[in-house]
Order: C-alpha cells, then sequence, then structure tokens
C-alpha cells in the first residue's frame, strides 16, 4: 500500500497543537489499515520569547488583552480539551518558555525516528506536568524516555547546532503562509489549518486509504 505523508507544524505549547495531534491520533488509531507518516515542522508562536521565557499569566494577558481575554480564550481551549478527552493543568504552568530548544530535540528525534515519540513526551511534560520545556535536564528525560541518547542531547544542547536551521524553517513556513499553528499538509497537496475534528481526519483518512488502494 502507497504511504501517505502527513507534515504538521507546530509549536509543543501550543494548545491546540496538542487537542489537533490528539485529535488525528484517534482518527488513524480508528483506520489502523492506512499507511501514514508523520514529520513535524518548528514553528515559535513566540519567536521573540526570552531564551528563559516569561511568567504566564504577565505572557497571556499582555497576548489577550488584559486578564478577562486571557480567562475568556482559555476557556475556550479549556472546554474544547474537555470534549477532546484531554486533562489539561493550565494551573501548573507557571512560565511560558522559548521553545528553540525543543524544537532542536524534535528535530533530532526525526533523524532517529523518534520524532512523534518526543512530541507526545513534551505535550505531556508541558501541559499535564507543567514542566519548563526549554530546560536542558527536562529535554534531556524526555530523550532518554524515547531510547535517544542523553547525554549526546545535553551535548547538542549546551551548543547552538541546529538553532539557526530551526528558525530558518520557521521562516519559510511563514513565507509560505503560515500564520497559526496547527497546520498539517496532506500529501504535500492538501493543507488542513487548526485543530480538525476527529470525523474530518477519519473521513479525509478513509479518502486517502481508498486513493491508495486504487493505485
Amino acid at each position: 500500500m502507497l504511504m501517505t505523508k502527513i507534515d504538521i507544524i507546530s509549536d509543543p505549547i501550543c494548545p491546540w497543537c496538542y487537542i489537533g495531534k490528539t485529535r488525528l491520533d484517534r482518527a488513524l488509531e480508528a483506520n489502523p489499515e492506512t499507511n501514514v507518516v508523520i514529520e513535524w515542522h518548528p514553528f515559535q508562536l513566540n519567536p521573540d520569547m526570552p531564551s528563559d521565557g516569561m511568567d504566564r499569566r504577565e505572557y497571556l494577558e499582555t497576548k489577550f488583552g488584559g486578564k478577562e481575554g486571557a480567562i475568556r480564550v482559555y476557556s475556550q481551549i479549556e472546554q474544547t480539551a474537555i470534549e477532546t478527552g484531554l486533562d489539561i493543568n493550565f494551573a501548573g504552568i507557571k512560565r511560558t518558555p522559548n521553545t528553540i530548544n525543543a524544537h532542536r530535540l524534535i528535530h533530532w528525534a526525526g533523524i532517529e525516528g523518534k520524532q512523534n515519540a518526543v512530541v507526545d513526551r513534551l505535550f505531556k511534560a508541558y501541559f499535564k506536568e507543567g514542566r519548563d520545556i526549554s530546560d536542558v535536564s527536562v529535554l534531556v528525560r524526555i530523550a532518554s524516555g524515547v531510547g535517544m541518547d542523553g547525554e549526546a542531547v545535553r551535548t547538542l544542547l549546551a551548543s547552538d547546532a541546529d538553532a539557526e536551521d530551526i528558525r530558518n524553517r520557521d521562516k519559510h513556513a511563514r513565507q509560505r503562509g503560515v500564520t497559526g499553528v496547527p497546520c498539517f499538509i496532506v500529501a504535500d497537496t492538501y493543507v488542513v489549518n487548526g485543530a480538525q475534528p476527529i470525523e474530518m481526519w477519519d473521513q479525509a483518512i478513509k479518502e486517502i486509504s481508498d486513493k491508495n488502494k486504487s493505485h
């Protein structure tokens, strides 16, 4: 059977990306005969974020025009997460991190075929455990947990390895018209923006599967 590629442009601190990935995963689980390979690509929601991040409340209130705006936006996100079956601990997140290091780890995981596992653990660490996913020790633990060489990752994180490449890929996505994430590119042809319902993915995957069978 033909392989279908889904490229996902995402940021691991984006709640809609977490919700969107979960919905896609559920649809793929329901259609195990579909042959899909996923590749993750970097997008920083906050490319100018200080390297040590900033207080989350301050960040949200600045971004959404005050406390009421932040509460309104995140109430909707929380409700959608609950409907998707995700238990996100927003209260446990104290800082909004710079995600360049997390994106570097995702890139290196891709070389070893471990991207999905690393992305899963980054989402869980940030949204469920309230961990700072810019912290080297957190990233090394995630890398080790999926079978990567933790000490090699620690050494790479201590350098500037691939940081410029991540920034350039982020810029390239923006130049191609990506203004928000998640953004899914299916078979290098169809662009799907946002955290689409499971039903939409279920239908799309069935169509992909049928198309592949006819080839």
